[in-house]
């Protein structure tokens, strides 16, 4: 991002410049807020040979007309301005004047109320050089492009002012291409009909009108050579989302429950926004807006609410507003279903029944929970309030009281109480009778591997504070010992460090190093042996239930090496066991995963050699048949699998 900033810099910093540069990238990715905050102030500090630099902004959303741009230019220049506005601007350090505020001086200069008594300065008003233009949502304004950039020109060309364009390109493509669409495709079928060429069956009539508008109408390249002769640089936005999502949540700091449970759950927000799929910074602020108000309702009727329901009210929060706001689906998707039980008779449902909706909220499920365990997913509350700006109270208070009734904090284990609970809740003659029983289940082995670490931090704290009576190093003792012993029972976790980022406590990296080493370590050989028993589970269907098989490779296995973790010798006596057909799809499919994969894929190698020789040894000197002729292909695939892997 720095280097982005210093380009634009050196633009600025350039003696002569006789064309514009362009920002670049997706709505909502918050590009004005990097002009705002990264570009505007470092130009406005800017001092080159003595000139003081001024920027001037202007969003040219709902532009209709030519002059509204120059009034705005005229209003934002700062050395022509009412002395008094100019005054009140420097002493309020206000950089620009607001919207409404300019329409009320546009009104007062009309009716002639002015209080400027000082003669306008034409050397300021004719000085060009220390100005630098900034035009932005280029592809919001509803006048025609090309007339917008043949202005810009002037002021580009003629008087190289500095210029910056800020705007969403493939938003603009599509705006050109289906302004006046009707329009179009009535004078491209005319045309045709004239030409003799409409009912001429050489080509699909749609493929005939979209070329025949391209021809006549083509703003498309118009566009492509004005930004030609007028950007000299075109420079693609990537945010820093991290750094902007920091941003989004000090505007809570006056908060000081929200903003502590907020920042607790950073990286839950972050990966919860990746996996929207979407750049659009502008629904994460809504969404995040919209959880204060239900974060402030739930503490105020329901203050015992536990962490974990907290935390998947927000992550539900955020994905629902993606869901329905980026576009990605009706609003009817999410509608019908009243409440959480509903939601999760759908998921099972949708392995059975064909049904458009429950498919779809299996995919939205694999998405946003995948790898995270919640007994609660659904909040129909959250749902209605994002869809249809109603807090309802009745709606919220049902949701509330089942969860309540489901997920009883009163009846958790111990463990699990200090883990969904700030530990500052358990009552100060609890608090040891609740250690205890933890520091049992530790050295027993009867907590999950990763949760295990997670109460070491605890602990660590516990100790310095002496808020326990047990020193570090016997603690490091037990907890070793006990994630010994978890590890038999325990599962794979993948995503550790969202599951680290619960941890409400800080504590020193080194006091944590040995614990998360042995966790690192168990939980790696969790991993060999869920897919050692992945390998086999799979693997079991050829050849007699190809369907499931086919399925679960594809959704599973495309990037997972589960051959690794199965024996050659097995896996030949299943596929030459499978019919024909079956083992062309299945050569065909792993030479595809090879090639879109190799990286992932190549721990295989040695047991692909394998299943090569075994092969040939088989079908060497056989009776030529069609399936030693497809077993001979097979072989020469895993020729072209292994080379995939080595070249990787």
């Amino acid at each position: 991002m720095e280097e982005l900033v210093e380009s634009i810099l050196d633009y600025i910093r350039a003696d002569y410049t006789d064309y514009a540069i362009m920002i670049n990238g997706e709505w909502g990715s918050g590009k004005t807020y990097f002009w705002n905050n990264k570009i505007r102030k470092k130009i406005d500090s800017t001092k080159i040979n003595g000139k003081q630099y001024t920027t001037i902004y202007m969003s040219l959303y709902g532009i209709s007309n030519l002059e509204e741009i120059s009034k705005k230019i005229f209003i934002e220049t700062t050395q022509l301005m009412d002395k008094n506005l100019r005054k009140y601007m420097n002493s309020h350090g206000q950089a620009s004047i607001p919207e409404y505020a300019k329409t009320g001086l546009d009104m007062a200069n009309l009716f002639g109320v002015s209080q400027n008594s000082n003669k306008v300065d034409y050397g300021d008003f004719f000085t060009t050089d220390d100005k630098v233009l900034c035009f932005d949502d280029l592809e919001r304004a509803n006048v025609d492009v090309i007339d917008i950039l043949g202005y810009i020109n002037n002021f580009v060309e003629h008087d190289h002012i500095k210029t910056i364009i800020i705007c969403n390109e493939k938003e603009l493509s599509t705006k050109l291409k289906s302004s006046n669409l009707e329009m179009k495709t009535f004078i491209a079928t005319y045309l045709l009909d004239k030409q003799g060429n409409l009912n001429v069956e050489d080509k699909p009539l749609v493929e005939k009108i979209k070329n025949q508008i391209e021809d006549v109408f083509d703003k498309a390249n118009e566009y492509e050579r004005i930004k030609e002769k007028l950007i000299g640089e075109t420079f693609e936005y990537a945010p820093q989302f991290d750094y902007i999502i920091n941003g989004i949540l000090m505007r809570y700091e006056k908060d000081p429950e929200l903003i502590r449970f907020l920042r607790q759950n950073t990286r839950l927000i972050t990966t919860t926004f990746e996996k929207s799929g979407t750049r659009n910074l502008r629904i994460l602020k809504h969404a995040i807006n919209d959880f204060k108000k239900i974060f402030e309702m739930v503490n105020k009727h329901y203050p015992n609410t536990n962490n974990r329901i907290m935390q998947t009210m927000l992550m539900f929060t955020i994905a629902i507003s993606f869901e329905i706001k980026a576009g990605k689906i009706t609003k009817q998707k999410f509608e019908n279903i009243q409440n959480n039980e509903e939601y999760r008779a759908l998921l099972v449902s949708s392995r059975v029944f064909a049904d458009n909706k429950q498919f779809y909220i299996k995919e939205f499920d694999n998405n946003y929970y995948y790898n995270f365990k919640a007994e609660y997913k659904f909040f129909k509350f959250i749902e209605y309030y994002v869809r249809t700006r109603i807090f309802d109270m009745k709606i919220f208070k049902d949701d509330m009281e089942i969860i309540i009734n489901t997920v009883d904090t009163e009846n958790l284990p111990a463990y699990k109480k200090l883990l969904t609970e700030e530990y500052w809740k358990i009552s100060d003659d609890k608090f040891l009778s609740v250690t205890d029983e933890i520091l049992d289940d530790v050295k027993q082995g009867k907590i999950e591997l990763i949760d295990i670490v997670k109460l070491y931090a605890y602990f660590i704290y516990f100790s310095k504070k002496k808020l326990i009576p047990t020193d570090i190093e016997t603690l490091k003792s037990i907890f070793l010992v006990g994630m010994n012993l978890s590890s038999v029972n325990s599962t794979y976790c993948m995503n550790v460090e969202e599951e680290l980022d619960t941890i409400s406590i800080d504590n020193d990296a080194q006091e944590m190093e040995e614990i998360l080493n042995k966790f690192n370590e168990l939980n790696e050989q969790l991993k060999e042996k869920q897919l050692f028993e992945k390998a086999n589970e799979i693997l079991k269907n050829i050849p007699m239930k190809m369907e499931i098989f086919y399925e679960r490779f594809e959704n599973e296995c495309m990037n997972i090496p589960i051959f690794r973790y199965y024996d050659a010798y097995q896996m030949f006596q299943r596929i030459s066991c499978a019919s024909n057909e079956d083992i062309m799809i299945i050569k065909d499919r792993l030479l595809k995963r090879s090639k879109e994969h190799a990286k992932e894929l190549k721990s295989e190698i040695d047991n692909f050699k394998q299943l090569k020789k075994i092969i040939e040894d088989y079908t060497n000197g056989k009776t030529t048949t069609i399936k030693n002729v497809i077993l001979k292909e097979l072989s020469k695939n895993i020729d072209t699998i292994i080379s995939n892997y080595e070249s990787a």
